[in-house]
């Protein structure tokens, strides 16, 4: 510990993490790095420009004579003409989630539906396949474009008749519309609630504060994150607790479960006539896992231990419920977060909304990304007055520490407001490539829903918003900091039970003690940072509630491959209750329709949501290797950075992962961090 402490005296003196006597000034280069704000009509027009260049590319391509063809005029020029698409689609497509002007959003999530549609049909193009499929490849990076590529082309369905292949097609392009619908619902949706004062007992006043008031008094509660977990976490009325769970788990249910549930046969017809038994082994061959048996045999093993170590904290639970309801049996599904707020009160000596007010959202800002400037060899400076889609956006560059080269670009849009996607998410908006003129620098956005500052006070995080802005940033460093030459392979477009590896493993840096003390600074005096009793109460009190928090993730995991392995109609609301009384231990609530915003199952994640488990495997790895070296080694920084966040798509996850770790990861550190106990080896690649 001392020598931990003494290195991050150093590291705290020279990267970034900053007193309000050194604040972080902006940086004077005014560059943009794309368009970032759209007027009404505009996107339709942008779309169709880039489509019809990308479609003119492609032609081209595919008209090559055979004996004309290389690897640079079909593999390259088609690496290139994907990413010029997406560095223009990608864009207008994130204003579907994030634009003010609702207008602006229909067009942009329209842009999600046709992009989806001209992906479908690029890689079921026979004349593309042919003149991509005999090439070959002069390096091992080639080799690696090739194998994807083509792998691409081959899932698509290359190997139907034409009349099949063009049912494939006609699928697909119907699922993509039915996600687009899906999720414009939610997006769109207005749902709130009215609470009187006494219904919302027990709230602090910041929390009060950042609700809407009607003319006769009440409070207009969203169902967005702030709003929703300030009431769940705080009203002592159990029926307040009960109306907000109810409304956040029914919106758009009338709408949404009939197109997630079209979407499902759609995906189990198309799975059928590519050949694979079920959609879960259709999307996950190819990936980490293998197969779907394989995910399943994980999953399973953590069911039993994971209901265990749920079933202890049920039985806390309940004994603290019962000195109020000494007749109650059992927990309220609306009684889970309520509860756990009091234990941890109560055991560890604090709440909150007392810890908060030592972590400023612009203080933990400055900390995170003085982490990454150490860890990472980088500078992160804020631009002037970005020209973005709202006011609240703000724009970072960021750029080697040596030369002041510019890597990339993140945006944030960290506050909530009417229209806007309301809980949190990572955008990749343009792609790291290697071009004529250098290194493409890549761009993302993450979206998030804090309470914005009010009544004089500014934005204040509560550890878990801390975690989940760690967890994001996580994937912005393996989006921005990618070196892979081609854009179809950089940054984190890698297999889909990979991707949440960064993410989930920079989350956890926040449980360092010294780097909790290093981004926590008391919201009036910036020097005070968290004592280190109220630090160490905090630490310790995040173990209890894993229990709930996996077996959570695990229920979803199996909801998903249960929709995604069952033959036939699939009544989601009905598997989904059948689960929830399994992994709560109770029943689900009368009329709630969860499926209708799980927005993963219609968002890239379909038959894919247990790659949040399966990475975190790999994330608790890497983890273990930090905290031998040091949360904040520079070397062990750079290491990962070079062979993990650069790497892009450029070898298989399992490659990475040895490369870093100098071994296999194993499954023993998840089940260490998770407080369980398990038999089965380590997911193999």
């Amino acid at each position: 510990m001392i020598s931990l402490l003494l290195f991050l005296c150093a590291f705290v003196g020279s990267a970034g993490c900053l007193s309000d006597e050194q604040p972080r000034i902006p940086a004077t280069h005014t560059e943009e790095p794309m368009k970032a704000d759209y007027a009404p009509d505009e996107i339709p027009l942008l779309y169709a420009e880039a489509e019809a260049a990308a479609r003119s590319g492609l032609d081209a391509i595919a008209g090559i004579p055979h004996d004309e063809r290389t690897f640079e005029n079909t593999f390259l020029a088609f690496d290139t003409i994907i990413t010029d698409y997406t560095d223009a689609v990608y864009p207008m497509s994130v204003m579907g989630y994030v634009h003010p002007d609702a207008t602006v959003r229909e067009e942009g999530m329209a842009i999600d539906e046709a992009s989806s549609i001209f992906t479908t049909e690029t890689y079921a193009r026979r004349d593309l396949y042919v003149a991509l499929a005999d090439q070959v490849p002069r390096t091992a990076d080639e080799r690696r474009l090739q194998d994807v590529i083509v792998r691409r082309f081959e899932k698509q369905g290359l190997h139907l008749d034409n009349d099949r292949l063009e049912r494939v097609i006609g699928m697909k392009n119907r699922i993509a519309a039915l996600e687009a619908e899906y999720n414009a619902n939610l997006n769109s949706d207005d749902t709130t609630l009215l609470f009187s004062e006494e219904e919302l007992r027990g709230l602090p006043p910041s929390a009060l504060a950042g609700f809407g008031r009607t003319e006769t008094g009440d409070y207009i509660v969203t169902t967005s994150y702030p709003d929703y977990i300030a009431v769940m976490r705080y009203a002592d009325e159990s029926e307040t607790r009960r109306r907000m769970l109810v409304a956040d788990h029914t919106i758009q249910g009338e709408n949404n479960i009939p197109l997630l549930e079209e979407a499902i046969q759609l995906r189990q017809k198309v799975a059928r006539d590519l050949g694979y038994a079920t959609w879960a082994d259709y999307q996950i061959d190819g990936r980490m896992a293998g197969d779907a048996e394989s995910v399943m045999v994980f999953l399973n093993d953590l069911r039993e231990p994971l209901q265990e170590k749920r079933e202890a904290e049920s039985t806390t639970l309940l004994a603290i419920k019962q000195r109020t309801d000494p007749g109650a049996e059992s927990l309220d599904p609306w009684d889970i977060t309520y509860l756990t707020e009091i234990y941890r009160t109560e055991e560890y000596g604090y709440s909150n909304d007392e810890v908060k007010e030592y972590f400023p959202l612009d203080r933990v800002l400055d900390g995170m990304f003085g982490i990454c400037e150490f860890l990472y060899g980088i500078t992160i400076e804020e631009m002037h007055d970005p020209m973005a889609w709202h006011p609240d956006v703000r724009l970072f560059r960021i750029s080697d520490e040596v030369n002041d080269t510019t890597i990339g670009h993140l945006y944030l849009d960290l506050y909530p407001r009417e229209g806007k996607y309301n809980h949190f998410i990572i955008f990749g908006l343009t792609g790291g490539r290697m071009t004529e003129e250098g290194y493409a620098e890549p761009s993302a956005a993450i979206i998030g829903n804090f309470n914005p500052p009010q009544e004089g006070k500014p934005a204040l995080l509560t550890t878990d918003e801390v975690w989940i802005l760690f967890h994001e940033m996580g994937h912005a460093t393996h989006n921005l900091l990618t070196r892979a030459p081609y854009g179809t392979l950089s940054g984190f477009y890698v297999e889909w039970d990979f991707v949440e590896t960064p993410s989930q493993a920079f989350e956890e840096w926040i449980y360092d003690p010294v780097i909790m003390e290093s981004i926590s600074g008391h919201y009036t005096d910036p020097h005070q940072v968290i004592p280190p009793e109220l630090r160490d109460q905090v630490i310790a009190s995040q173990d209890f509630g894993k229990g709930y928090a996996y077996s959570s993730l695990l229920l979803g995991s199996l909801q998903d491959m249960i929709y995604h392995t069952t033959d036939g109609p699939v009544d989601t609301v009905r598997i989904y209750r059948e689960l929830y009384e399994e992994f709560r231990g109770i029943p689900a609530p009368e009329g709630t329709q969860q499926p209708a915003s799980f927005s993963h199952l219609m968002g890239g994640y379909d038959a894919g949501y247990y790659s949040y488990l399966w990475s975190k495997v790999y994330a608790m790895n890497i983890v273990d290797r930090f905290e031998e070296d040091g949360m904040t080694n520079r070397t062990t920084g750079m290491a990962y950075r070079t062979a993990i966040l650069e790497q892009g798509n450029m070898a298989d996850g399992m490659v990475l992962l040895t490369n870093f770790l100098g071994e296999e990861p194993g499954i023993e550190p998840l089940y260490r961090y998770l407080g369980i106990e398990g038999v089965h080896p380590p997911p193999s690649p």
